[in-house]
């Protein structure tokens, strides 16, 4: 079920009530979805497919991406630098 923003707002008992029955609700700005209001119960795709052994957790901590390297000259610059 979608229903917009200002529709939620207005009516969200209802929407709720909704939710309580085992339906999910995907909330909408300006058409686009932008949310989805899903039963606590419900396992969630991931979970899902971690249950049916499709997908596993990360064995490791995901690393810090590295400090940003300096550099003079514009992006071009230092690909046309490198090219010669």
């Amino acid at each position: 079920m979608d229903v917009g923003i200002r529709e939620l707002r207005d009516n969200l008992s209802r929407h709720l009530a909704e939710v309580r029955s085992g339906r999910t609700v995907t909330v909408t700005d300006h058409g686009q979805p932008v949310a989805r209001i899903v039963p606590v119960g419900a396992p969630t795709r991931l979970e899902r497919l971690r249950a049916e052994g499709r997908v596993q957790p990360a064995r490791h901590k995901k690393q810090p991406a590295p400090d940003p390297i300096r550099a003079d000259g514009s992006v071009g610059e230092l690909i046309d630098e490198q090219r010669r």
